[in-house]
């Protein structure tokens, strides 16, 4: 009966068209409800956003206290000595790679100015092969046998043409002093950004401010080849130390080191600590109470103060590993003695209570040397203005009139501050020739130490054979990111729990590690199969998942059991909303750094220790576990403007946080059924296209150049099913074809990946997730 036949074949087909579209409107409500799904696990009144802020806070605190606690079992200076050494070699490690061998200073001057009792040499010389530093020598007219040679490390407000430097320059010139003035990296003539005058940009700004600020950027450059800003600066320091050395008459007994109100007085500290051949040093601002703290200070400050200092965008204030390592700023400062040592500040200063300064006369009391120790302070607060308050660019008259006492002292240094100084501009003391303004900038020379350790990992873990390739990379990577192993959820509460369409939605609040909070939604399909495990982060958190890939979870939801988990600094635990130079969350990234660890190191720890908890349900099989990596931060144009001064609104930066976590998941987790990583960083070599860098603070890894960088972590997990999409320039573009092919070709064509243009659609991530979470690995690792 073929009628017959034909009718069951097209009532077959109609049934199938039917349920398809009952199916799909099913989706669509279930996708619509997902939509509508609020985030909140948190409730009113729970100030979450403070626990990670108070984590660190406690963290610090206790770092104080261990400092503290060490401090009062000393009773002598044998007691001291091996702890400042252990510091002092901690505080060397911290700098990064730090040569201190005499290098070629291929000292040249540049020009020359003649003034009445003394001379301005223009000079430029070399504190690495390849680093040009530009400064300005003060020459005593006529030249006197044994001079003092004196280094100013200028503030962050101004560069060595500044006019208080000038003065302080001529005055100890006269009096039969070298005195030489450099510009700080990224300062004055060794900028590194376009931003010189008004006209540079069309709106307005703040010239002036853009050397300081830019130092934010310099300092993710340099951390991601496993360098630092500090370390940088205290070489081109230590430099300056060889050549007022190498100056006919000087006296090597009587080298001097002073260190401006802000910012200045951290890389002289630091200097002096590490380099013996200074005689003293007068670090203003660093090492004791700061301009921000109370005046008068509490009487409880010897318990109360905070001597490690806390996380901010100015990484020369709060160097990495300090807290962790017990080289606290008044440690640094303290390791000097016995040599000579003024306690200075910019400000009224509290003598009675400043706990630090306690320490120091205790410490040069131990050294039979408390004539060594001298104090210098102005008047009034920060908070105040005018003739109250002694603000200064540099270091003001009120400031020196207790240095000068203290150098006739110690050195027969005697000045007369009442002698006229002609202030010259700044075209009469540049240094650099056209050619040498060529040279390659800051972010070339750090390129290159970053290509050359990739390089150098590389060769090394090519050597390893296939079956330790994961291994090596993952203790390499540990060593950068900072605890990553997984801890034991201390509770799990279930916040809420309803159905949609079928598939059950549980609020949970899990409780990491010290209490943190880990806010998560999961969604569990009906009946009584086990089934993979999906398990989703993102910057956004669960709100981002929720609005942007509600297509995608509705299609996925009646066959895995999602997660979506805010790991700490992530969703409803992010530290703010800004991301930014001045942020919140760039402090909090910033402190973990001083406590020897990473904000991404801690979420990856969160992410594995989520994982753990949820592969102990009965509805999951943990064998066919995805760990799922998103953006949903807008990008910038390919033709966007990303030259903009840093004072002024920025271009959107990425948040290549959630794909970073994927990949780090696959590298740390190798039983991970599969990886899906979008929206994340190209590579973290990436920030070296130029001084403007469009991702927050904890988008890097300090030293990732040193670990090979994502591609090779990407390669060494392709093992098992990976997907990449969506990837992101450091100025937050889409990242071209070329790139990506070039560094992730491979790994994208063995798994079958997305072509690398555009958003891939719900749909095709869908059916690759699909399609891979039960896939078999592949034990053959790609050459």
């Amino acid at each position: 009966m073929p009628n017959a036949h034909l009718l069951f074949r097209c009532v077959a087909v109609l049934f199938s068209l039917a349920f398809s579209v009952a199916a799909t409107k099913a989706d669509e409500s279930f996708e619509t409800s997902l939509r509508k799904l609020s985030p909140r696990v948190l409730k009113d009144g729970e100030s979450q956003r403070n626990v990670l802020s108070a984590d660190v806070s406690r963290r610090l605190r206790q770092a104080n206290e261990r400092s503290s606690a060490a401090w009062h079992q000393m009773q002598s200076r044998a007691d001291w000595e091996p702890h400042r050494e252990r510091a002092l070699e901690a505080l060397r490690r911290s700098l990064g790679v730090f040569p201190l061998s005499p290098v070629d200073l291929q000292l040249k001057t540049c020009g020359e100015i003649e003034e009445k009792g003394y001379s301005i040499r223009n000079l430029v010389y070399s504190s690495h092969p390849d680093v040009r530093v530009t400064a300005n020598l003060y020459v005593p007219n006529p030249l006197r046998d044994r001079m003092p040679g004196l280094l100013i490390c200028h503030s962050h407000h101004a560069p060595k043409t500044q006019g208080e430097l000038q003065e302080m320059g001529a005055l100890w010139a006269r009096a039969g002093c070298l005195v030489l003035v450099i510009d700080q990296l990224g300062h004055g003539e060794r900028r590194q950004h376009p931003f010189v005058t008004a006209a540079d940009y069309p709106q307005p700004f703040q010239p002036g401010r853009q050397d300081y600020y830019f130092r934010y950027n310099a300092a993710m450059q340099l951390y991601v080849a496993g360098e630092c800003l500090m370390g940088w600066m205290a070489r081109d320091l230590i430099r300056g130390v060889d050549v007022l050395l190498a100056q006919p008459g000087i006296d090597p007994e009587r080298i001097i080191m002073l260190g401006a109100v802000a910012g200045g007085g951290d890389p002289a500290a630091v200097t002096a600590a590490l380099d013996p051949r200074i005689a003293a040093v007068v670090p203003f601002n660093f090492g004791g109470p700061q301009p921000e703290s109370p005046y008068p200070l509490p009487e409880d400050a010897e318990t109360r103060f905070n001597y490690a200092g806390g996380g901010s965008w100015e990484s020369t204030r709060n160097l990495a590993r300090s807290a962790s390592d017990g080289f606290l700023p008044w440690v640094i400062v303290g390791s000097v003695a016995p040599r000579r040592l003024i306690h200075a500040h910019e400000f009224a200063w509290d003598a009675n209570r400043d706990p630090v300064w306690k320490r120091y006369q205790r410490l040069y009391e131990w050294y039979a040397s408390p004539k060594h120790l001298s104090f210098t302070h102005g008047f009034g607060e920060l908070r105040q203005s005018g003739d109250v308050a002694s603000h200064c660019t540099n270091i003001g008259r009120p400031h020196r009139a207790r240095i000068h006492e203290a150098f006739a002292e110690w050195f027969g240094i005697k000045v007369d501050e009442n002698q006229p100084v002609v202030r010259r501009s700044a075209a009469e003391l540049h240094c650099l020739t056209d050619a040498e303004e060529r040279l390659p900038a800051l972010l070339t020379l750090a390129a290159r130490e970053a290509q050359k350790r990739t390089r150098e990992f590389a060769a090394t873990l090519s050597q390893q054979p296939a079956e330790r390739l994961r291994e090596v990379l993952a203790n390499a990577w540990r060593q950068r990111l900072g605890n990553v192993d997984p801890y034991a959820i201390e509770t799990a509460v279930k916040r809420g729990e309803q159905s949609l369409n079928k598939v059950r939605v549980e609020h949970w609040l899990l409780h990491g590690e010290r209490g943190i909070p880990l806010p998560a939604i999961l969604l569990v399909p009906g009946g009584n199969k086990r089934r993979p495990l999906l398990v989703a982060v993102a910057q956004e958190g669960k709100a981002g998942f929720l609005q942007h890939r509600a297509g995608l979870l509705a299609e996925l939801g009646r066959k895995m059991v999602i997660c979506l988990v805010d790991v700490r600094g992530m969703g409803e635990t992010a530290a703010g909303d800004e991301r930014g130079r001045r942020s919140a969350a760039t402090s909090l990234a910033a402190s973990e750094l001083m406590l020897g660890e990473t904000l991404l190191g801690s979420q990856v720890r969160d992410l594995r220790s989520v994982l753990a908890w949820l592969h102990k349900r009965p509805e999951v099989d943990a064998a066919r576990t995805v760990v799922y990596g998103d953006s949903f931060a807008p990008v910038n144009a390919s033709d966007a403007t990303v030259k903009v001064p840093l004072d002024l609104p920025q271009p959107r930066l990425s948040e290549p946080g959630g794909a970073a976590l994927a990949l780090f998941a696959g590298l740390f987790e190798p039983e991970l059924a599969g990886v899906v990583a979008r929206g994340g960083l190209l590579e973290y070599g990436a920030v070296f296209e130029g001084p403007f860098i469009h991702l927050p603070f904890d988008g890097i890894v300090p030293g990732a150049a040193a670990c090979g960088d994502l591609p090779l972590v990407a390669k060494t997990i392709s093992d098992r099913p990976l997907w990449l999409s969506e990837l992101v320039d450091s100025h937050n573009r889409r990242a071209s074809s070329k790139a990506i092919d070039a560094r992730y070709g491979e790994v994208l064509r063995r798994w079958h990946g997305p072509t690398v243009a555009g958003e891939p659609s719900d749909d095709e991530v869908a059916r690759w997730l699909t399609a891979n979470s039960s896939r078999t690995p592949d034990p053959s690792p790609v050459k």
